[in-house]
């Protein structure tokens, strides 16, 4: 393949990487609004919420299969216009039948895109020659950011949900018709199914991927309330826990290619994984405020690279094809996403919150142990 078609494969992956990360910024900026209009409690939320990830879990592996039927192109391009689209309705609806209607397809429209695309990272890093996981990963972190400081500088002017969502939507439709073209759009070579349970390598493989999103999930949903509770003593805003840790990720895997090109992928998670599980400790045991935020910036720098490398290993394993082997693999570890934010809820009414975080900075240094599967 030419530079110049390999440079439009590599731009085009890391648009849509961009553009998953402002779809999901936009819904987590709608979660509010959606309260609001259908006049939700908490417990009624969560139950919505759970749609969500229903559809998600449901889409991952459909995608795996029709990816090897049709290519990348048109699973990306179904899964991101269907969860682009019902961005509207659910900035506006208030029948509770419809939201969660929408919120299930906007999962499935999710799951099916994150799918596509980490299948088509895999094969690009491939045709490239060098690491690239990181840096794809890393445009959803970006793409994160710019959905969410949108909404907000809309707020400013009292503007409706809607207008941002329009807006949103508009820029989506500019950025993915440029990076249309870049998709791949061929099956699986030798073509199969797409569908399995995971085996062998990919079900570990799986379970170390799990593990490490359960970590991301858990500063995302407990960091700021671990901070404002049996951490109110440093008195630090809640917030500031996870900014750090999502900013010291971006950071990670901005630079994690050129890392993982020097160092090698075994270590990169070895020494993520202890980085992450020293950060939970620090932020369990840390004496003072810098140590504290020290600690959420640790776990992020450590966690930035270990699942863009579990993915790479994921396109190396023989045991399944490729395209079932990542469908897998990434319901696993969004199983870890959904599952984990519950488990240290559990833990921590057991216990406590102290007790659920240093468990995780156990299951960190699980996966350090079993870096070498990472070869």
């Amino acid at each position: 393949m030419n530079r110049t078609a390999l440079k439009r494969l590599q731009n085009s992956t890391r648009a849509v990487f961009f553009l998953v990360g402002v779809v999901s910024a936009l819904w987590s900026c709608l979660v509010p609004v959606v309260k609001h209009h259908a006049v939700l409690n908490d417990g009624e939320l969560g139950l919505l919420l759970l749609c969500l990830g229903i559809g998600s879990i449901i889409g991952m592996p459909l995608a795996g299969q029709f990816v090897s039927r049709w290519g990348c192109r048109v699973v990306a391009t179904g899964g991101l216009g269907l969860a682009g689209t019902l961005l509207m309705p659910l900035a506006l609806l208030h029948a509770v039948p419809l939201l969660a209607a929408c919120v299930f397809g906007l999962g499935m429209g999710l799951g099916a895109v994150e799918t596509a695309m980490n299948i088509q990272a895999v094969d690009v890093e491939k045709q490239s020659g060098r690491p690239m996981l990181s840096g794809f990963h890393a445009f959803f972190s970006i793409g994160g950011a710019a959905g969410a400081a949108g909404p907000q500088l809309l707020a400013l002017i009292e503007a409706q949900a809607w207008v941002g969502v329009l807006i949103g939507q508009l820029g989506m439709i500019g950025v993915f018709s440029a990076a249309w073209r870049g998709l791949l759009n061929r099956p699986e070579p030798g073509g199969g199914s797409g569908f399995g349970l995971p085996r062998g390598i990919v079900w570990l493989l799986g379970l170390l991927t799990c593990i490490a999103f359960l970590g991301e999930g858990a500063v995302l949903d407990w960091g700021g309330v671990y901070l404002a509770g049996e951490r109110a003593s440093f008195d630090i805003t809640p917030g500031w826990g996870y900014a750090v840790f999502a900013i010291a990720m971006t950071f990670g895997r901005l630079t994690g290619d050129r890392v993982v090109a020097k160092a090698g992928p075994v270590l990169i998670v070895a020494g993520g994984a202890l980085c992450a599980a020293l950060g939970f400790a620090l932020v369990v045991f840390g004496p003072n405020p810098a140590g504290l935020l020290g600690g959420f910036v640790l776990i992020g720098l450590g966690c930035a690279n270990i699942v863009p490398v579990l993915y790479a290993a994921t396109g190396k394993q023989t045991a399944m094809k490729t395209n079932a082997a990542v469908a897998a693999i990434t319901t696993m570890g969004y199983a870890g996403i959904l599952a984990g934010p519950a488990l240290v809820g559990a833990v921590a009414h057991l216990s406590s919150l102290t007790t659920a975080f240093s468990l995780i900075a156990l299951l960190m240094i699980f996966i350090a142990l079993n870096a070498r599967l990472a070869r």
